[in-house]
């Protein structure tokens, strides 16, 4: 069962939220905060695996609440959940710790899926972002590998068309029809090419296929 708190400094986002995961049967809301000063304030009596929260909060914003987060809780896990989609807010809170990013325009499937992910400590970046990125690399030029890198040639032949239909912009779900195999079986290909290549999240998997000639 994960543990979820949610962050959002709107009622009705904080409730319709809880609503569209209540139907969920590992995923349990343990409460509710209208910023991040009454989040940290929550936490302390409130155990809690994963914290989505929005960015854009009065008092104690997103931004400023995530270093703290990690500091005073490094156990709990922190999903952002926001509507801004510019890199430069992803890459900051990414930086700063959070684990995880989708926009609020997501999916179900997509939301309790980057909470699962999360949950279980892999790092999360939701499609429409992704693609947004991969835009912005198309123009970039390749950057050589270096040592610790590994090459397309470590990659099994399913695991090289997994990671160029990611690059693609497909959810789990859709490689896995695409494929004709079932998700679990695409979240296990996934979780291997993230352990080989060694990238953190579903950009840097983009930026590799895109540095190693996958994605033409």
């Amino acid at each position: 069962m994960i543990r979820l708190l949610l962050v959002d400094d709107h009622t009705i986002i904080r409730d319709g939220m809880q609503a569209l995961l209540a139907d969920v049967a590992d995923l349990q809301v343990v409460g509710q905060a209208r910023n991040g000063r009454e989040l940290l304030d929550m936490l302390v009596d409130t155990p809690t695996d994963v914290v989505l929260m929005d960015l854009n909060m009065p008092e104690l914003s997103g931004f400023d609440t995530v270093p703290l987060l990690r500091q005073q809780f490094p156990e709990v896990r922190i999903l952002i959940l926001s509507m801004l989609d510019h890199e430069k807010y992803v890459h900051q809170v990414l930086e700063a710790g959070a684990l995880g990013y989708v926009l609020k325009n997501a999916s179900k499937e997509e939301i309790v899926h980057a909470i699962r992910t999360v949950g279980a400590g892999r790092p999360f970046l939701c499609t429409e972002v992704g693609l947004a990125l991969l835009q912005k690399l198309v123009q970039a030029p390749p950057a050589p590998a270096g040592p610790g890198v590994k090459k397309p040639s470590d990659l099994s032949n399913r695991e090289t068309e997994v990671l160029k239909l990611i690059a693609e912009g497909l959810t789990n779900a859709e490689i896995a029809d695409k494929l004709f195999t079932s998700k679990r079986t695409i979240e296990t290909h996934r979780q291997n090419i993230i352990e080989k290549t060694q990238a953190k999240n579903t950009a840097a998997l983009i930026k590799y296929a895109m540095e190693t000639g996958l994605l033409q």
